[in-house]
């Protein structure tokens, strides 16, 4: 949906066309970078499946990389860059390219020293730390879950430096290599596996996958400092030059950090829940959790990332503030949707031969993407509402409100806690059901949670700026055509002859994806032939 002139305050309309065009190429540049490193993520995953399977030892090492990453994310990425950025660029802005650079040394300066302490303790706390966060696993299984979180927890610490990297490069404007930086870390993953899989046991591959992913972390970390050198110039770490900026990245940090903790404890509650099923529901969750996070991260953080400055640009009064707010809100659900809910419908109807064409082979078979697809299914139902719910969170940020998200966020952990272990523990054995379709009631459970969640920012948020929401009658349209290809893709399916499962996904999916863009098209979807037109002009 495209605003009217009336919808963008005229202090705000000229500055925001630029905005939103430098807006669009920053999202184009994330979304690559991130397709990427999901890409060789999956590539990733696929050779993992080929050599561990839905193995208990392919779940030890998945709740492994989990607990340190855990920490990569909370004190990383996301709390550094909302505290770090801001002050840096902010500078950067004001010409202070000097201070701009003693600000950036003090910063890696004190991130290094949180760093080594995280993992001087992490290691030391290991044991505790795998009972606490995986505590269905015993004997053999957590043993060696124990001793990979040991080797992993060295590389975590060089991926939260990597995260010092992306804030400065991201501050420069260089989106792209902060984002595809991941693949050399997937890249020597993927190295390690077929390199050793077809001459080690499975404890010992998932030993030297360990260390494989360490030396990946090393490869993101240094990939990214030519660039940063060259930009912020000189970098002298020195505790002594910490002066007010840096005090001001230091404060912020800490709401950051909670707020970031509250999202990563829901994807740690799973972890610890599918633990308590088997520490192959935690395998599968991992594949599971591969495939459907990318549609999110894709379409959910490109939007965002590149509504947030233009939203943030409005100025006015608060009529027209809220005017532009919602044409643009408005316009961003569309898009979400038109990419987000074919996903979901595909999840949900063909997800086994999604799983089968990234993890089938070798020690994973049919019975396992016939799990994942449970799994896959269960996320499908609140796909939608996660992704749509970055945008509004987006919005609050741009109404420089923190406090309204994270409040809601925590309400999704508690309530999708409680009935993440109600329909993964208990309702497989008072239903007769296997217990390893617990899995499913999990994701199930989030996605139930989700749409509470987005109910509540909508409601909240309406209740400020005036009606926004995804129209009906687009949703319905959009629905529709994602139904109708999944009947085309079904029918085809039921009409081929016995291939390969790779081929027949390959085949049902394609013919899922042109049925698509058909439908939508004949329903007079305006994302559909906005594309058509773009791909054409190209």
């Amino acid at each position: 949906m495209s605003e009217s002139a009336a919808d963008v305050p005229p202090a705000a309309a000229g500055v925001g066309a630029r905005t939103r065009r430098r807006g669009v190429g920053a999202a184009a540049l994330v979304a690559l970078g991130i397709l990427l490193s999901r890409l060789t993520g999956l590539v990733r995953q696929s050779v993992f499946a080929h050599y561990l399977g839905n193995s208990a030892t392919a779940g030890a090492f998945t709740a492994a990389l989990r607990i340190p990453n855990f920490l990569q994310n909370l004190f990383g990425e996301g709390a550094l860059s909302a505290s770090f950025i801001p002050v840096y660029a902010g500078l950067l802005a004001r010409g202070e390219r000097e201070e701009a650079s003693r600000v950036a040394a003090a910063v890696g300066a004190l991130l290094a020293l949180l760093v080594a302490v995280i993992v001087a303790v992490g290691v030391a706390a290991t044991p505790f730390l795998v009972d606490v966060l995986a505590p269905g696993f015993e004997g053999g299984t957590r043993d060696l879950t124990v001793r990979l979180v040991r080797v992993l927890f060295p590389g975590v610490g060089l991926l939260v430096l990597s995260a010092w990297c992306l804030g400065i490069l991201n501050s420069h404007r260089r989106f792209f290599l902060s984002y595809a930086a991941p693949v050399v870390w997937n890249a020597a993953m993927i190295g390690v596996l077929l390199w050793f899989g077809g001459r080690e046991g499975e404890a010992a591959l998932a030993v030297r996958l360990a260390w494989g992913a360490v030396v990946g972390s090393a490869l993101q970390f240094a990939i990214q400092l030519p660039s940063v050198f060259r930009l912020a110039g000189p970098l002298r770490p020195a505790l002594h030059a910490v002066g007010a900026d840096v005090r001001v990245v230091v404060r912020n940090f800490l709401p950051s950090f909670v707020s970031r903790g509250i999202v990563q404890i829901s994807a740690f509650v799973d972890s610890i829940i599918g633990s308590l099923i088997s520490a192959a529901a935690v395998a599968a969750l991992g594949y599971a959790q591969s495939i459907y996070t990318l549609p999110v991260s894709l379409f959910g953080m490109a939007v965002s990332a590149a509504e947030l400055p233009a939203m943030s640009s409005a100025v006015g009064s608060a009529a027209e503030i809220g005017a532009y707010l919602r044409g643009r809100l408005d316009a961003g659900l569309q898009r979400i949707a038109f990419f987000v809910v074919p996903s979901a419908v595909a999840f949900a109807a063909l997800g086994d031969l999604i799983a089968a064409a990234l993890f089938q082979g070798g020690r994973f078979g049919r019975a396992d993407a016939l799990w994942v697809w449970g799994i896959l299914a269960g996320s499908a139902v609140g796909l939608l509402a996660a992704t749509m719910g970055r945008l509004y969170s987006s919005t609050y940020y741009a109404l420089r409100d923190t406090r309204t998200p994270l409040r809601f966020a925590a309400v999704r952990v508690a309530l999708g806690s409680a009935a993440g272990y109600l329909l993964a523990v208990p309702a497989p054995r008072a239903l007769g059901l296997d217990p390893a379709w617990g899995a499913a009631g999990l994701t199930l459970a989030s996605g139930v949670v989700a749409w509470l969640e987005y109910a509540l920012l909508r409601r909240a948020l309406n209740a400020r700026i005036g009606h926004t929401g995804l129209r009906l009658g687009y949703a319905a349209r959009v629905w529709g055509a994602a139904g109708l290809a999944a009947l085309a893709a079904w029918g085809l399916r039921i009409a081929a002859p016995p291939l390969h499962p790779k081929v027949t996904a390959l085949l049902v999916l394609v013919a899922f994806g042109a049925a698509y863009g058909l439908a939508a098209l004949a329903l007079r979807v305006p994302e559909a032939r906005g594309l058509v037109r773009r791909v054409l002009r190209r």
